[in-house]
């Protein structure tokens, strides 16, 4: 198979909708911890484009909010202008996801015509566009399931909208990787690039945890470190709910939990991804680049995660938090490029 060389226009484009992404999630995170998500009940992707115009137009808006769950348990008596805040907030995170969503479809479809698109790269990019629209529904079923009863969205469909977003996020940054390629490279798997894989799916289960702590608000249970309620391991961590396995998933005190935890284990773990990782590729500069860039943001994850906990959740470093798990992200994937291309 030929490699075709990509012009830097379209490795420009997809550079940026990954670093669009990345920024529709930060304001996703940003929407969640001001509660402003549940503002907006409906999802006209088309007409939903248009705010409000007329003060009767508010009024309408604000009634149906007023009939749902987080109105009549939680912001009872909330005034038209502190909706019109939370409604903006929401508004503009939509508003994100349709213009990131052109920015993607617009320049593609105009690549394919004019054919600046490498038939090797296509499968990958149309790849993207269904995960977007996946995402976007997944958005609206999340936000949906906090309409009905109670005030909260389902914190396995939160979890399942962050992972496709970060799922567009890797498949861009894997496929800008090889469109840096000039010439095809042998698909032949190393002790390295098992050895990353796994440490890229213990990094997903972290992060799932991540989404489902922020679902379930287990954030806020405690705000002390490394103590939980005054022990190292709380009492009845598989007995909240049953059967006992379930807990691991809905329970939000076993939840927080794993996520407290599950990053000392993946720590615990570099220095055997350090020894595989030189093993099969040797010293080259790329490699240890790369090592060292997942080391350093593993630390500060883990550190601001400390932080985040004993600050009571605060949006600065919670935004923070986010953001070093995108970069986590994106250091795994690269490194996992690198070991496949150059391992041995």
């Amino acid at each position: 198979m030929e490699f075709t060389v990509v012009d830097r226009s379209v490795r420009r484009w997809l550079a940026g909708f990954a670093v669009l992404v990345a920024v529709m999630v930060l304001v996703g995170g940003f929407v969640r911890l001001t509660r402003s998500g549940l503002s907006i009940v409906e999802w006209n992707p088309v007409s939903g484009a248009i705010p409000p115009l007329s003060e009767r137009a508010w009024q309408e808006e604000f009634a149906k909010y007023q009939q749902t769950p987080e109105y009549q348990k939680v912001n009872r008596g909330m005034t038209l202008e502190e909706y019109r805040y939370i409604f903006w907030i929401e508004w503009i995170h939509r508003q994100l996801a349709r213009a990131v969503g052109l920015y993607f479809a617009v320049p593609f479809l105009w690549f394919w015509v004019k054919g600046r698109l490498p038939r090797e790269h296509r499968g990958k990019l149309v790849g993207m566009g269904l995960l977007f629209i996946g995402q976007a529904v997944m958005g609206w079923l999340m936000v949906a399931s906090g309409l009905i009863d109670q005030p909260v969205v389902s914190h396995l469909r939160l979890t399942a909208h962050l992972l496709l977003a970060l799922a567009m996020i890797a498949l861009a940054v894997w496929t800008l990787a090889e469109m840096a390629l000039s010439r095809p490279r042998p698909r032949q798997r190393n002790r390295a690039t098992v050895g990353v894989a796994v440490a890229l799916a213990l990094l997903v289960i972290q992060i799932s945890y991540g989404g489902m702590t922020a679902g379930l608000k287990a954030g806020h249970l405690s705000d002390t470190w490394p103590l939980m309620f005054g022990a190292l391991l709380p009492s009845g961590l598989f007995s909240f709910v049953q059967p006992a396995w379930l807990n691991v998933v809905e329970a939000p005190v076993t939840v927080l939990f794993v996520h407290r935890w599950l990053p000392f284990l993946g720590l615990a773990l570099l220095p055997l991804l350090w020894r595989a990782v030189r093993r099969a590729c040797g010293y080259v500069p790329v490699v240890t680049r790369w090592l060292w860039t997942l080391t350093g943001l593993l630390l500060l994850q883990i550190l601001l995660g400390i932080a985040v906990v004993t600050f009571h959740v605060a949006l600065p470093l919670a935004l923070m938090h986010q953001a070093i798990a995108i970069g986590l992200l994106v250091a795994m994937v690269r490194l996992l490029h690198v070991t496949v291309a150059i391992g041995r």
